[in-house]
C-alpha cells in the first residue's frame, strides 16, 4: 500500500521484506516472548544500519518510546479500528456455546472476552491472518477474534461473522493505523513520506499513544482505547482491565482542540492515563 502511494507520487520504491521476532515466534504468546516491540525491532535495526530508508509498521505494535535516531514521519489514514468475531458455530460472541474455545493471542482481547463470557475457553492463536483462518476452518477452535482492518486490507471482510462495535468493545490503542518510521535528519525520506500523513489520524494516535505512555503498562496489561476527532472535537474512551476480565477501570473525555491539535491531543491523553494509573497500578506491573 505504501509502495503504491510512493510510486503514484513518482518515486522509485523497492520493497524489502524483513521477518521480525514477532513473525517467527508462533508457539507462545507475545507477552511470554517479551511483548513490546517484537514486530518492529528488526525493522528499526535495518533503518539505523541504513539497509532501508523507511519502515512501515502497524501502529499498535510500535512502542511509545522510539530508539534514539528514529522518528515517526507519517501516519496514514486509519482503517476501521474495530475487532471482529468469526465463527461457523455462532452468530455472535454472546451466542457461543458454554465452554467453547475462542482463539486469540492478545491479552487485551482475552480479558474482554472473559469479562463478557467468563465461561469460554480462550486458547492461544498465533500466525498471520491466513494461518488463523485455517485453524478456525480446521476446527481447532469454535471462534476467533481479529482486527477488522486486517481483513479489510486483505479483501476478506466477508469472513467477519459479527462486528464488535467500539461502543461496547474498545480496540487496541492505535488499531487500524499504519505508520512510517525514518531516520532523524533524513531529508530525502521525510520529503517522500510526509505528504502521506493524515492529520486526523495523527491527532487521534497522539492522544492514544500518550494515554499508553502515561500508563506504561507491561506487555501483560490489557489496555484498550479509541480517540475520535470530528469537527474539532476530540473524544476519547480508554480502559485497563484485570487480565482475567474480573475487573476494570475506564476513563473518557471530550475536548475542543485549539491551534496545535496534536499537542492538545497528546496532553489530554497523557492526563487521562496519569489520572487512571493509581486505580490500575496492580495490573500494570503483572
Amino acid at each position: 500500500m505504501v509502495a503504491g502511494l510512493l510510486t503514484r507520487a513518482g518515486l522509485a520504491c523497492e520493497i524489502v521484506l524483513i521477518k521480525t521476532t514477532g513473525d517467527r515466534i508462533l508457539d507462545r504468546s507475545l507477552a511470554d516472548a517479551g511483548g513490546k516491540g517484537l514486530f518492529v525491532k528488526e525493522l528499526e535495526e535495518a533503518l539505523l544500519a541504513e539497509h532501508i530508508d523507511i519502515a512501515v509498521h502497524s501502529m499498535k505494535d510500535v512502542p511509545v518510546a522510539l530508539p534514539e535516531g528514529l522518528t515517526l514521519a507519517a501516519i496514514l489514514p486509519r482503517e476501521d479500528p474495530e475487532d471482529v468475531f468469526l465463527s461457523a458455530q455462532a452468530g455472535s460472541l454472546k451466542a457461543l456455546a458454554p465452554g467453547a474455545r475462542l482463539g486469540t493471542s492478545s491479552v487485551r482481547r482475552k480479558a474482554q472476552v472473559l469479562r463478557a463470557r467468563p465461561d469460554l475457553n480462550c486458547v492461544l492463536l498465533r500466525g498471520n491472518v491466513d494461518t488463523r483462518l485455517a485453524k478456525l476452518d480446521g476446527g481447532e477452535m469454535e471462534a476467533i477474534i481479529l482486527a477488522r482492518a486486517g481483513l479489510n486490507r486483505l479483501g476478506l471482510a466477508a469472513r467477519a461473522t459479527d462486528i464488535l462495535t467500539t461502543e461496547e468493545w474498545l480496540p487496541s490503542l492505535a488499531q487500524g493505523a499504519v505508520g512510517i518510521e525514518i531516520r532523524d535528519g533524513d531529508a530525502r525520506a521525510a520529503a517522500a513520506v510526509t505528504p502521506l500523513e493524515d492529520p486526523v489520524t495523527a491527532i487521534e494516535l497522539a492522544c492514544e499513544r500518550a494515554f499508553q505512555g502515561a500508563l506504561d503498562g507491561s506487555c501483560r496489561t490489557p489496555i484498550a482505547g479509541l480517540a475520535r476527532l470530528i469537527k474539532g472535537q476530540l473524544s476519547f474512551r480508554g480502559e485497563v482491565l484485570a487480565p482475567d476480565g474480573s475487573d476494570w477501570a475506564a476513563t473518557a473525555f471530550t475536548i475542543t482542540l485549539e491551534q496545535n491539535g496534536k499537542f492538545d491531543a497528546d496532553r489530554a491523553g497523557r492526563e487521562a492515563g496519569a489520572a487512571l494509573k493509581p486505580r490500575v497500578a496492580g495490573w500494570l506491573t503483572l
